[in-house]
């Protein structure tokens, strides 16, 4: 069931003319939103939330203590949030795709009547479940950077340096590290695995290749719009894109 306007609306910002600024705009929609409190950080929020059971919160992402979404994971239940956020467009195209709304800073009064006219939208038509905000959250953790690869040996466990590594292969069950030097290592992850972790400079050229662009030494084309991609190895290998892949490449490398 839809919520009933105006909505129980805390704020959370640790800036304070942030928040005097906000509650000044939302005083226009008085039938829309119901301040019922301010918290100045993650935990203060987390004790407004559990003593004033909001409908809403505009929530601040950057806060000392808990930050917006420490804040969030941390609720008994998810009202409906409003991020104030200076993320870049990759935050923001989350956001837009899981149907989380998001100001940005300074908070333009043209740029908020769009936000109340979502809320008052999805309040008066529920279509279903909302958005999986704590998977949206996740999504937009900092990732942990990763600067090298485990491998097996023997009883020994080496770790290989990223910027040693030219490509990953993909046989059957199995994934290789090839390394500069021409060393080959088995893996434990799968091909898809690395491409999610791996920083970008690492590209999927094929269903069973991700290579490191900082090793390329030579493209040629091909046919059909594929590439012959020449690694800057001891071997120096030749990789062939796949049908599906090698617009990864174009873009990568702007050709």
């Amino acid at each position: 069931m839809a919520n009933q306007f105006p909505l129980r609306t805390l704020l959370v910002d640790d800036e304070p003319l942030a928040i005097n600024r906000l509650r000044r705009l939302l005083g226009r929609y008085a039938d829309t939103f119901e301040i019922v409190g301010e918290a100045v950080n993650g935990l203060e929020g987390l004790k407004a939330v559990e003593a004033l059971e909001p409908e809403l919160i505009f929530l601040d992402i950057e806060m000392p203590g808990l930050n917006g979404f420490e804040m969030l994971a941390k609720l008994p239940y998810l009202p409906i949030v409003v991020f104030a956020t200076a993320y870049d467009d990759y935050a923001v195209r989350a956001f837009e795709e899981n149907s989380i709304d998001y100001l940005l800073k300074p908070i333009e009064p043209e740029r908020l009547e769009k936000t109340v006219e979502r809320i008052r939208k999805s309040q008066a038509t529920p279509v279903g479940p909302g958005p999986d905000l704590r998977h949206v959250l996740e999504m937009l953790k900092p990732k942990k950077e990763l600067h090298s690869i485990s491998v097996k040996t023997g009883d020994r466990i080496l770790l290989i340096p990223l910027t040693s590594i030219a490509w990953f292969e993909a046989e059957d069950k199995y994934v290789f590290l090839h390394t500069i030097d021409g060393e080959q290592f088995l893996t434990n992850y799968t091909i898809s695995t690395l491409e999610e972790k791996l920083p970008d400079t690492f590209t999927r050229i094929s269903r069973s290749t991700l290579l490191n662009s900082h090793h390329i030494r030579e493209i040629q084309r091909h046919f059909n719009g594929k590439f012959v991609i020449i690694m800057r190895d001891k071997k120096a290998t030749q990789l062939m894109t796949g049908s599906s892949f090698h617009d990864n490449l174009k873009s990568l490398m702007e050709l």
